[in-house]
């Protein structure tokens, strides 16, 4: 006996052009909140509805978080000042960088999600297809380009993004024709558009019709893909992407100098669910070589494949990752031959040697500079002496460095002159942000989710304890006499694994309020995953374990042995243990 579709199956094929009631409940005055099934086709125009959980006891209080979209975290100047303002008129004052290159806008009301999308297509970028069962923000290096290879592989990103858009009629006829609005940005957009050479890049190509006339997308039909799917390009040695964790993978194969083409990485995926089996984080396989010319062509097959054969029964059990692991990597390749209509060759030698940001100043190629900067938990804001958003703003208007968000919610400020280093450090040193230029090797690495109190998912804190748990970790390693140095540290509130702490040196997982699952033996290279050591341990009681931990970690390791490679191999590993 076959297995029922699940509803959200149902609900796409009602509506394929992702309109749901969304029109009706915008036009309400009445209503705080989307409901039912617009509760999920909100996500395909990068929109979350939320309230704030630390409110619940005295009545929810609903919000949205929305999403853009920013391929390879490139942000234009005068787009992240018309960012700026519009975080401060809808949002909660903030702009959160993700583990996926892009902003997020977190506590905007109902009354301003209608201005706040129009807005930000004016400044020619877009929240589409940002969340929902769709390809998803394309990552790529964060670094300027320093040759012809950096280029070209921006350029192929920004080509599968446009690819990989659903065609769906709505978004456009809801939010950009949709909303009339005058929000006093008329020179800011202007600034913006003129940034990004007046064409929007996140604009799909017109839908296909059938033959009644209504609106179908060519490639992902009326029911799209049975969850989301994440893409991103990697040049090695750099690993700053953490490509293996991407549904696909374009990793950058040079020749003599050359971008000869990508190898295609393939199944890769954190998310789980806890006490479900059936579900599991899973590194991407290699499959096969293709060149530049191919990468449209590929990276849609590949779209095509998991719609045609993930699991649309249950969406816990829908991501590709389970299609490579259940039918083999042998099947897949077959399959993308006949798709194709001839096999991708073998893949070519390549080596990943670490990952992660650099901070402080850096040479370009074309003999302007980069200026890498820390963001605590990719939270750009102002609080108390602390005003990096200020601060930021300031430097955007002053100098116009190009922003480029980095994968480990970090900041790039490129494209800089030689003779305005020294006001733009002055700026962000008279802000109270001297941190961001030496956040150490343990803050520089680590990332967190949101969680609490914004997420409705989360069962533990994140964020927002997420520097004093660092800072524990910081003064064990000085106890264990390895101050310092490097390491790999990732906390999520829940098992969807949104800050990737499965393949962290050290992974935090919440289990329940107050308790993590801890994972250790993740590389810095990102190219294995780590393993439970203890289940359900109490927060307070993890860094005291992990110190100790540092203690062996300080007289066995091997010269110049990382903690999560030591970890790997030490005996350390007993059935996972529960605490508290």
């Amino acid at each position: 006996m076959e297995k029922p579709l699940s509803k959200n199956e149902f609900m796409k094929a009602e509506k394929p052009d992702l309109s749901g009631n969304i029109r009706a409940t915008l036009a309400d005055p009445t209503l705080d909140r989307f409901s039912g099934d617009d509760e999920q086709f909100i996500k395909f125009h990068g929109i979350y509805q939320q309230d704030d959980r630390d409110k619940r006891k005295t009545g929810k209080e609903y919000s949205v978080m929305v999403r853009t979209r920013q391929t390879g975290g490139i942000v234009p100047a005068a787009q992240y000042l018309v960012y700026d303002h519009l975080s401060s008129k809808f949002a909660n004052g903030t702009l959160r960088i993700t583990s996926r290159q892009t902003f997020q806008f977190h506590g905007v009301l109902q009354k301003g999600i209608g201005p706040l999308i129009k807005s930000i297509n004016e400044a020619l970028s877009s929240t589409l297809a940002t969340c929902g069962d769709v390809n998803r923000n394309v990552t790529a290096p964060s670094n300027p380009p320093m040759d012809d290879i950096g280029i070209a592989v921006d350029e192929d990103a920004f080509a599968i993004t446009r690819a990989l858009l659903p065609r769906t009629t709505a978004y456009h006829s809801i939010w950009v024709d949709g909303v009339q609005v005058d929000l006093g940005l008329g020179e800011k957009i202007a600034k913006a558009r003129t940034a990004v050479d007046q064409a929007n890049p996140y604009m799909p190509p017109p839908a296909d019709s059938d033959e009644s006339g209504a609106p179908v997308d060519p490639l992902y039909g009326k029911t799209y893909l049975p969850r989301k799917f994440k893409t991103g390009f990697a040049i090695p040695p750099n690993n700053d992407t953490d490509i293996f964790t991407n549904d696909m993978g374009f990793v950058a194969i040079i020749e003599n100098g050359k971008l000869v083409g990508y190898n295609l990485l393939v199944g890769g995926g954190l998310g789980t669910s806890h006490g479900n089996k059936l579900t599991y984080p899973r590194l991407a396989d290699v499959i096969g070589f293709l060149t530049r010319e191919q990468v449209v062509a590929v990276g849609s097959a590949v779209i095509a494949i998991h719609r045609d054969w993930g699991d649309r029964t249950d969406r816990k059990h829908a991501r590709i990752k389970y299609v490579l692991q259940e039918k083999g990597v042998e099947w897949f390749r077959q399959e993308l031959a006949q798709r194709l209509g001839a096999p991708l060759p073998a893949a070519k030698p390549f080596l990943f040697k670490g990952q992660g940001d650099a901070f402080g100043w850096f040479k370009q190629a074309d003999g302007l500079w980069f200026l890498g900067l820390f963001v605590e938990t990719g939270r750009v804001k102002d609080q108390g002496d602390y005003k990096l958003k200020t601060a930021l703003r300031t430097i955007a208007e002053k100098f116009g460095p190009t922003f480029r968000l980095t994968a480990t919610q970090n900041l790039i400020l490129s494209d800089i002159k030689e003779a305005d280093k020294a006001a733009i450090e002055k700026e962000l040193h008279s802000h109270g942000a001297s941190i961001v230029f030496n956040p150490g090797l343990i803050k520089g690495r680590g990332m967190a989710c949101p969680a609490l109190p914004t997420c409705g998912l989360a069962l533990a804190e994140s964020e927002r304890i997420f520097p004093a748990f660092l800072a524990k970790l910081e003064a064990g390693q000085a106890a264990a006499g390895i101050a310092n140095e490097e390491l790999v540290v990732r906390m999520t509130g829940c098992p969807n694994g949104c800050a990737r702490p499965y393949n962290a040196e050290i992974g935090l997982v919440g289990k329940a309020p107050g308790k993590y699952n801890v994972m250790l033996g993740g590389n810095r290279e990102g190219t294995r995953l780590a393993r439970t050591w203890k289940e359900a341990v109490l927060a307070d009681d993890i860094t005291a374990g992990i110190a100790e931990l540092f203690k062996q970690y300080a007289k066995e390791r091997k010269a110049g042995q990382a903690f999560g490679d030591w970890a790997n191999e030490a005996n350390i590993w007993t059935a996972p243990t529960s605490q508290g």
